[in-house]
């Protein structure tokens, strides 16, 4: 059961959160449209739809949508093959049509499926990408467009050989803004009397620092001043009529065509899993630990899209470096989301030549620090302490998304967890028991012998329908193994959404320790405390009748 969200009541950071998203979006919308062969403005377009539109629409707290640049490729020769822009959008239209039929026949629910330790590679793997990519703008060298995700590049370098490139391309301008950008970042959430400036994120001031200096160097003569190059380029129009010029509606004469249809599946297919890979992320990024309705989500995304067709924009997802930078900077409703598409439909009417000033180096320098955040040392260090089945699906997803692309990495993290369960399953058959039951009833959620993250999606259903003020009995009086990602889930329904909506929650035969990977030879034992902490550790050893729960 989800609760109506009042959009303004977190606006203070919602704001600040929104206006970092719009920093970090403006160059990948453009960055995205000029990698695809598409008019620059159109990435800007798809920007605004996905944060207005799709933000409105969504019952994602933290995703944020826009151009992807998993789709540039399919895009480019899609508009090659097609010929011309206006019939691609014709294209992109029918892919929205067909996200919102697979909205209506609740497709969105394969992402139920995707193992947490898969999710948190694909974030890692990510975040690994934002650092690589994002260097050589902090030192100047900027041959590859923003927001390229691929190994292997478009102008035939790659990632490494691009890093290796830095060194004849040095701006020391751009190391100089970088610096003081990342100073004023780490500094701004640790120095106290910076604390209380909430309301004024520190990108905000990073960023203003950082056309301040460079105007500087350019007043002064200064070698150190960074050239337009190195700059934000965004499309200035001289007057109203060229404005409306940059706008290009579909051509519908290309419904007729077999290759639209066919570009219109594709990217169909593509963004919606991109799309659902991004919301599970978004999900497991929510401090909050709420959960976003896929299938509402999918409908939103072809909404989208059919929107941003109609005004000349690109097609859309939810993308993961926009919705990490969200939650990063502590975003609490989806209303940071619409902030960023409104900041950037504003900007680019009132304010084109001042973005223009912007270095790609004080953007760099932000989206390194959200790249940290998605690939720290400590989330490899929880995965390696969870054992090999844990670890190896985590970091073959990780190496498999920065060396090939999202898509692949995730299917051969799926993959391999599939293998590790299949393999420990062999021989042991699984159940799992939901009785129904009426309001005041107390609740039973038997769990069977072995709990795989393959159940994870009837068990999220079970315990998000649970009506407000129940009481439930989760059993595991018979279980003897409970994958991570059910514990986890466990966990957050009893100390989040329980608490929120007054259910009571008793945990019956949880033991004190689970072989939790529990194959040949395995001796990784975890015990239940470190999946509950000391105020909410709860150790059954007694059974109790409907009857005393409610008492109690």
């Amino acid at each position: 059961m989800t609760k109506k969200i009042n959009l303004f009541a977190n606006l203070k950071s919602d704001f600040a959160s929104g206006l970092v998203v719009f920093l970090v979006a403006l160059p990948l919308c453009l960055g995205i449209a000029m990698a695809s062969g598409a008019p620059l403005f159109s990435g800007i377009i798809s920007g605004i739809i996905g944060g207005i539109v799709v933000g409105y629409l969504s019952t994602s707290n933290i995703s944020v949508s826009g151009p992807a640049a998993g789709l540039t490729a399919i895009v480019l020769t899609a508009i090659t093959d097609l010929g011309a822009f206006d019939i691609f959008l014709t294209a992109v239209f029918i892919a929205g049509l067909v996200q919102l039929i697979l909205g209506f026949v609740k497709a969105g629910s394969i992402s139920n499926y995707f193992p947490t330790n898969v999710i948190e590679g694909m974030l890692a793997g990510i975040g690994i990408i934002i650092i690589l990519k994002q260097l050589p703008h902090a030192f100047g060298y900027d041959n590859d467009f923003e927001g390229d995700q691929a190994f292997s590049q478009m102008d035939g370098s790659n990632t490494f050989s691009t890093l290796f490139g830095i060194f004849d391309y040095i701006q020391i301008g751009s190391i100089v803004i970088t610096l003081v950008s990342m100073a004023i970042l780490i500094s701004w959430d640790k120095v106290p009397f910076l604390k209380k400036l909430k309301l004024v994120p520190g990108a905000l001031i990073a960023v203003a620092l950082g056309v301040i200096l460079n105007e500087i160097f350019i007043g002064t003569g200064s070698a150190l001043a960074i050239g337009k190059e190195h700059l934000v380029s965004l499309p200035v129009p001289s007057s109203f009529e060229e404005f409306k010029s940059i706008i290009v509606t579909p051509n519908l004469s290309g419904v007729t065509n077999p290759k639209v249809w066919v570009v219109a599946f594709t990217i169909a297919i593509v963004a919606s899993i991109e799309t659902l890979l991004s919301i599970e992320a978004a999900d497991r990024m929510d401090v909050q630990k709420r959960y976003t309705d896929t299938n509402k989500e999918l409908k939103a995304q072809g909404i989208g899209n059919m929107v941003s067709s109609l005004l000349g924009g690109l097609p859309l997802t939810s993308v993961i470096v926009r919705s990490s930078a969200n939650s990063n900077s502590g975003a609490k409703s989806k209303m940071s989301t619409i902030i960023h598409g409104l900041l950037l439909l504003i900007s680019v009417l009132a304010i084109p030549v001042i973005l223009n000033k912007i270095p790609l180096a004080t953007l760099a320098a932000i989206l390194i620090l959200v790249g940290y955040k998605l690939a720290k040392p400590a989330t490899f260090k929880h995965f390696w302490e969870k054992g090999k089945y844990q670890f190896v699906p985590f970091i073959a997803t990780l190496l498999a998304v920065v060396f090939l692309d999202l898509l692949k990495g995730v299917a051969l993290g799926i993959m391999i967890s599939i293998i590790f369960v299949l393999k420990g399953n062999l021989k042991r058959a699984y159940y799992f028991r939901k009785e129904e039951y009426a309001d005041g009833d107390v609740i039973h959620i038997d769990l069977a012998q072995e709990v795989s993250f393959l159940n994870k999606a009837a068990i999220k259903q079970t315990l998000n329908h649970i009506p407000e003020n129940s009481k439930v009995i989760i059993d595991a009086k018979d279980t003897v193994y409970i994958a991570h990602d059910i514990l986890d889930l466990i966990h957050e329904f009893k100390t989040t959404r329980a608490v929120d909506n007054n259910i009571k929650v008793k945990l019956k035969g949880f033991k004190k320790a689970y072989q939790l990977e529990n194959t040949e030879g395995s001796q990784n034992h975890v015990t239940i405390e470190h999946y509950y902490d000391a105020a909410r550790r709860v150790m059954v050893k007694k059974e109790i009748t409907d009857e005393e729960f409610i008492k109690e």
